[in-house]
């Protein structure tokens, strides 16, 4: 019987792919926010923020910052969740779609947002006066 030896040079090389991958991915999603902040006329910076980046969400969704705190309960924390991102997706005058890119596919649904033709409505989606 063969003994199965792992290959120290193959496990790294793996790794460092899928770390590689990841980062890339993480950084598009965060250069799509980062736009999708400005166009909403917040910080862009604000994207890299932990928690600040949270904060700013709940603004431009229109909801009330104690919000925050039901972020951090278990369980609550993934309704109130999607509910922010479509209130987001609502504010840009997008709809479940977008939202459910923006939680299943974060680093195509951000940059589209950021990037793409959406107009900032307004917190509850209702039209901000421009001059």
């Amino acid at each position: 019987m063969e003994e199965y030896q792992m290959d120290p040079e193959g496990v790294a090389g793996f790794v460092t792919t899928i770390v590689t991958i990841s980062l890339i991915v993480s950084l598009i999603s965060v250069v799509g926010m980062w736009k999708t902040f400005e166009k909403a006329g917040k910080p862009g910076w604000a994207a890299i923020v932990p928690i600040y980046n949270t904060i700013i969400l709940l603004e431009i969704a229109g909801k009330p910052l104690w919000w925050i705190i039901l972020l951090l309960i278990p369980l609550v924390n993934i309704v109130i969740g999607i509910m922010v991102v479509h209130q987001v997706s609502l504010s840009f005058g997008k709809g479940g779609g977008m939202t459910a890119l923006l939680i299943f596919l974060p680093f195509i649904g951000w940059p589209m947002l950021g990037f793409g033709d959406a107009k900032y409505l307004g917190p509850p989606g209702t039209p901000v006066a421009t001059a």
